[in-house]
């Protein structure tokens, strides 16, 4: 996967992964496909193949753009705004146990 376009790493910081999985899935005893770590803040959400689509209404509703793949040997970014994938080169990767 080459690196498109992504005018939002600004908010990409430094964060620690907000437990093992979803945290709204979690609270509430839902389930997910997939799992999705907010850059912004370290959020943990299912992906929009999951039925809570927590990690797109996290970012929709904190505005925080960017998230990393959380499932294991995957290490690809995704911007909700300009609709992206891409990999950011020596970025700290991330995974559910």
């Amino acid at each position: 996967m080459t690196s498109p376009v992504c005018g939002h790493m600004e908010f990409a910081k430094d964060v620690e992964p907000s437990g093992d999985g979803c945290v709204e899935c979690l609270a509430e005893g839902g389930r997910w496909v997939h799992l999705r770590l907010c850059e912004t803040c370290g959020h943990i959400g299912c992906c929009d193949s999951s039925p809570g689509r927590h990690a797109s209404a996290h970012a929709a509703g904190e505005e925080h753009p960017l998230v990393q793949s959380y499932e294991p040997g995957e290490d690809w970014w995704w911007c909700y705004v300009d609709e992206v994938a891409f990999k950011v080169p020596g970025a700290p990767t991330y995974a559910h146990p």
